[in-house]
């Protein structure tokens, strides 16, 4: 589920300095590197993946430093510190994080697959159609952005992979308000059909303009909030980013309800107490991104200096992504939809 998958990626922002690069034996070490390998005329040039990547000779220092401190802290039995807010990692044709990038376009692939599924499977006339497949583009978006910040984590990719992510997460809240409370619009013949057997239903109304005016405001006051500031506020994005996901996840919980206590009308045209075997699947999906979330407050230095927790995150995140794309599917096609297929 893609919301809840992208509900903790705030929580990868870190602070701007860490014990590691605070340390005076890490600047140290630095600046007896810069001396020897970035000052004219003993220059030694850089591969060509670290040129393509944008390391500079500074950067390279960092990171050869970094390593050479662990790997002493590590023979030693000492703890393994942090630096500039992230672990070690072990980087490969200069990515800096290869396991995240990886596990990030394996849930790039997840989504992927789930829109060609969509498109395939989903009727072209199903009013919720055009709103699963805009989200299944922000997550193609946000986990591209995903990719690339943990290829590079500058200041440019740090707030593109935030952004892209909040952008995901509040358009699944905006959807699920749209699909649970039946905001959806619909052509006047399904109107007239369902005037008397869906009184939830709202055919595109004020309630969706109002609903869809006030998420787009509520993103760009957000993004504007962040990108004004003199220093990114990670505390807010956390709780942004918290607040919309719960409140998505416990939407869909109540969804998944028994049918003895449901809180409001599934599909339109059916009473409340309709309740297909497949819903349960909801509750589920819910469950599982919930432990797999667990992962974030768990943190731990990675193994081998190349999987820690937040990799494993987005490692165990694809495979619920998958799942929830057979979801929407299999509620898409119930057969309560079938006065707007014609």
């Amino acid at each position: 589920m893609r919301p809840c998958a992208l509900l903790l990626v705030a929580l990868a922002g870190a602070v701007y300095a860490s014990s590691g690069d605070r340390s005076p034996e890490f600047h140290g070490c630095v600046s007896r590197c810069r001396q020897r390998q970035c000052t004219p005329p003993n220059v030694i040039p850089l591969s060509l993946p670290l040129r393509l990547t944008h390391w500079t000779c500074e950067d390279n220092c960092n990171y050869s430093c970094m390593h050479d401190i662990t790997s002493r802290d590590k023979r030693l039995g000492d703890r393994v510190h942090q630096y500039f807010g992230k672990w070690p990692f072990w980087r490969l044709f200069g990515i800096q994080e290869p396991a995240s990038v990886a596990f990030s376009l394996l849930n790039f692939w997840a989504h992927w697959r789930g829109l060609e599924r969509m498109r395939r499977e989903i009727p072209d006339g199903h009013p919720m159609k055009k709103y699963y497949i805009v989200w299944a583009f922000t997550g193609l978006n946000a986990w591209i952005w995903s990719a690339v910040f943990h290829t590079r984590d500058w200041p440019i990719t740090e707030k593109l992979d935030y952004f892209s992510a909040a952008l995901t997460i509040f358009y699944a809240l905006y959807y699920t308000v749209v699909r649970l409370f039946h905001l959806y619009p619909s052509s006047r013949r399904t109107r007239l059909t369902l005037a008397n057997s869906s009184p939830g239903a709202n055919n595109g109304g004020p309630t969706l303009r109002i609903w869809s005016l006030l998420c787009i405001l509520v993103y760009l006051c957000h993004v504007s909030y962040l990108t004004l500031l003199p220093r990114f506020d990670y505390f807010y994005n956390i709780v942004f980013n918290a607040v919309v996901g719960l409140t998505h996840n416990a939407l869909w919980a109540l969804y998944a309800l028994p049918a003895s206590v449901s809180v409001f009308r599934r599909f339109p045209g059916r009473p409340k107490a309709y309740r297909p075997a497949f819903v349960t699947k909801t509750g589920v999906i819910v469950a599982c991104m919930t432990a797999a979330s667990a992962l974030e407050l768990f943190d731990f230095a990675p193994l081998l200096r190349v999987i820690d927790a937040h990799s494993l995150w987005h490692l165990a995140t694809a495979p619920i992504a998958v799942a929830w794309y057979t979801f929407l599917i299999q509620d898409a096609r119930e057969d309560s939809w079938r006065a707007y297929l014609g």
